[in-house]
């Protein structure tokens, strides 16, 4: 039976994560659930997987500076064990450069690439020798590429759409550990109940906190079902669709029901909340979460929201969270920036195809809201764009309460330390 250290373990979910893809959150979940190591070696074991994961471009460019092969062609163990050696040496100060010199050498036999031990230590040492000093191309993009761990085409398209300097603060931000935010279920709690987790009020959202403590599932008013996590950008999307005591909501893509809580919870149990997803298996979570907070409001049901049903009543509001690229939590799943561009061609079809069956239950004079966790134009603004340009009954309603008269924002970093996500919201004025 094999027995993994921690740094072997995080090169094993390197080789998985580059090749065979997967979501780096629920690949090291089960992972760690299945290793036999001591919490501080799974905690190191994290901290280099999503590190490496999230640096991995700026990584394969250091290395490339000090081979004679071209990064690409080495053996892909010998490629995640180099990228493992040098996020030690460059970020973890708190690793002695000579303890990580050793432990990545000591990959290569553990992996079978001993012949690849002497490569391995003369780019590590030769990184030392030059002051772990970064040695950034000539070209503009590629430069960006190295600094911000993202595709070059990628960048210069965020700088293209986003503007220079919210790109730039997305990119960075992107690097940096998001932090644990935590909605308040008001059905249940007070904010001096959750006083354990020491929050910190979000501030443009009321019921949203920041905590410090990372694993809040141990806590005492986690279980009582005080909140539930959720990052700030999909309360405030709940905030732009305003539900009300009483009314009927749809929430066509919801699992894993972080959404479908909030409605909830700022409908005060009150009303009906339909909670949709393609998969049973997805709609169990929002059923259990439910069940953890008390909410009674919400019925989950597997449903494919391209899929018109006759038999659902016509709904108040409608929040349509579509599935996307995923670029706007690339701080939470780095690996999805990694994903190439014309991967993400179809998307909007999709996206549009979901917002107009997602239209169809509206009622008139209903709230329609349209949101991704993605910044890119295509899949926002464009979607929105068409749909209207079919749909005259449909007219724009303006984000006042975040400052524009545009029925549209992007959040990022620059809104409150949230995930990039987008929101558009439309009125159901009369029949076409």
């Amino acid at each position: 039976m094999r027995t993994d250290t921690a740094r072997s373990l995080a090169v094993r979910l390197l080789l998985r994560t580059f090749g065979e893809g997967g979501y780096s959150n629920l690949l090291l979940d089960q992972a760690l659930a299945e290793a036999a190591l001591e919490p501080m070696d799974k905690r190191l074991c994290a901290m280099l997987y999503y590190g490496v994961t999230e640096r991995f471009l700026t990584l394969e460019h250091i290395a490339g500076c000090y081979s004679k092969r071209p990064v690409q062609k080495l053996d892909r163990e010998v490629r995640m064990i180099l990228a493992l050696g040098l996020y030690q040496l460059l970020y973890c100060e708190k690793i002695p450069d000579r303890a990580a010199v050793n432990e990545t050498v000591a990959l290569t036999g553990i992996f079978h690439k001993k012949s690849a031990s002497g490569f391995v230590n003369a780019v590590l040492r030769s990184f030392l020798r030059d002051g772990k000093k970064i040695r950034f191309p000539q070209d503009k993009w590629h430069a960006r590429q190295v600094e911000f761990s993202a595709p070059a085409d990628l960048v210069q398209k965020l700088y293209e759409q986003l503007g220079e300097e919210t790109a730039e603060r997305f990119l960075s931000n992107a690097l940096l550990p998001p932090p644990v935010t935590i909605r308040l279920n008001t059905t249940r709690a007070s904010a001096e109940e959750i006083a354990e987790l020491q929050p910190e009020a979000c501030g443009i959202c009321e019921n949203a906190y920041f905590t410090h403590i990372q694993d809040v599932s141990e806590t005492d008013s986690f279980r009582k079902g005080y909140f539930h996590v959720q990052d700030l950008s999909p309360q405030l999307c709940c905030k732009v669709l305003d539900p009300q005591p009483g009314e009927i909501v749809f929430d066509v893509c919801a699992a894993p029901g972080g959404k479908t809580f909030t409605i909830a919870e700022m409908m005060q149990d009150r009303g009906k909340v339909y909670a949709f997803d393609l998969h049973p298996k997805r709609v169990k979570l929002i059923e259990d979460g439910a069940k953890r907070l008390g909410l009674t409001c919400i019925q989950a049901q597997a449903q494919d929201a391209k899929v018109f049903r006759e038999d659902l009543p016509q709904a108040d509001r409608v929040l349509c969270d579509v599935p996307c690229s995923g670029l706007g939590v690339i701080r939470r799943k780095p690996e999805i920036k990694y994903k190439p561009l014309a991967e993400l061609a179809g998307l909007p079809d999709i996206q549009l195809a979901i917002l107009e069956n997602a239209a169809r239950y509206l009622r008139t004079g209903g709230t329609l809201v349209y949101a991704t966790c993605t910044v890119l134009r295509e899949e926002n603004e464009a979607v929105i764009g068409r749909f209207l340009a079919a749909h005259p009954e449909f007219r724009p309603v303006p984000l006042t309460e975040f400052g524009t008269q545009d029925g549209y924002k992007t959040f990022t970093a620059a809104d409150g330390d949230c995930d990039g996500f987008f929101v558009g919201r439309l009125k159901k004025e009369g029949t076409a």
